[in-house]
């Protein structure tokens, strides 16, 4: 199948598949927030459209401040950018021609960055046998490589890993200067913290990636940041381009980095609606695997075609033709809201025959 390579725009995967999409679509495939945008940001909106008659703050100086009191960090330690792509474009130029690790299956613009570079590319593929968890084989792996790329919790299997491993990771990479850049883009849907943020004071080789858009359900404007040491923050804005965070993702981001209620929401929404609708998926027969995030991923091997079969009712989920080790016999399934999730639900038993 001619697939796309990210999930979201429907209307693209259609089109590429040269079928005639149904009258009602429901994305399963994009997994941002299902409870859309937070109150303060719809009670604000006319007062964020003043700040587009100017240019933004070029250093994004009220952001920064607001994020740093979030992490508790340094202002010095923080770069926003033009959602975490850009950044990873940018991280991506420090590594130029760099051996570099990524643990997979993994986003696949991490890969992509790299390549623009002309950076030797290794990668650790977890196995499914052991639930997609980070092991030890990565310490072997990681020699001689100049940094190791490690989404957590993991996109596309909402794994979350042990802290004692990937301390001891970074502690073993910090004695050959490994830089370890970990990829924080869910962290915020899960219902215990497992970031590493607060140790970001005890190694200057860890990296950081954080997403905005996804817990507060603001894709289009393009907002992320990364937290590292002081000399690497240096380094990173020295290749970001001028006005990188537009003034409406400066503002919106600040109100975010203030907001407490709506994630705490949205966590314990998305734990209890994430269960209830892995024990009608399990009770139907299908194969699913555990998640810690708002998504998660069902078997859905080849030569059944349940990804056309869902697409022609509607139910747009992402393929994994493109993450390394999962080769398109699973699907990644966002948690949507009840009702979407139960017409999810009645395609799956059409399908079985239920």
């Amino acid at each position: 199948m001619n697939l796309p390579h990210h999930g979201s725009n429907p209307q693209h995967v259609y089109h590429r598949l040269h079928m005639i999409p149904p009258d009602k679509i429901i994305d399963f495939s994009v997994n941002t927030n299902p409870l859309g945008p937070p109150p303060f940001i719809k009670e604000n909106w006319l007062d964020y459209l003043q700040d587009i008659y100017d240019y933004p703050d070029p250093e994004a100086a009220a952001l920064v401040q607001a994020l740093s009191e979030k992490e508790q960090l340094p202002a010095e330690c923080i770069l926003p950018g033009n959602g975490a792509a850009e950044l990873i474009f940018i991280l991506a130029q420090l590594l130029k021609d760099e051996q570099v690790l990524i643990t997979e299956p993994a986003f696949s613009e991490y890969r992509q960055a790299l390549e623009v570079q002309g950076a030797v590319i290794d990668s650790l593929v977890l196995r499914e046998e052991n639930g997609w968890d980070l092991d030890e084989r990565i310490f072997k792996k990681m020699q001689g490589k100049k940094a190791v790329f490690i989404c957590n919790p993991s996109n596309p299997t909402g794994r979350v890993y042990s802290r004692a491993l990937l301390l001891e990771v970074i502690k073993q990479a910090e004695k050959t200067e490994t830089l370890i850049i970990c990829d924080e883009a869910f962290y915020d849907f899960t219902a215990e913290s497992h970031s590493l943020a607060g140790d970001l004071c005890r190694f200057s080789n860890l990296i950081i990636l954080r997403s905005v858009t996804k817990m507060y359900a603001l894709a289009g404007i393009r907002l992320g940041y990364v937290m590292a040491s002081a000399p690497i923050i240096k380094k990173l804005k020295k290749r970001q381009p001028h006005w990188s965070v537009n003034a409406l993702a400066q503002r919106m981001g600040i109100s975010c980095a203030k907001d407490t209620d709506h994630a705490e929401k949205t966590r314990g929404w998305i734990a209890s609606e994430r269960e209830k609708v892995k024990y009608e998926l399990l009770s139907i027969g299908m194969t699913v695997y555990p998640s810690s995030t708002n998504y998660y991923l069902i078997a859905a091997p080849k030569e059944k075609e349940l990804y056309p079969y869902l697409l022609k009712k509607g139910i747009v989920t992402r393929h994994t033709e493109n993450f390394a080790g999962l080769d398109g016999n699973y699907l990644r399934i966002a948690v949507k809201l009840p009702n979407e999730n139960q017409a999810l639900i009645a395609a799956l038993k059409e399908w079985k025959g239920c």
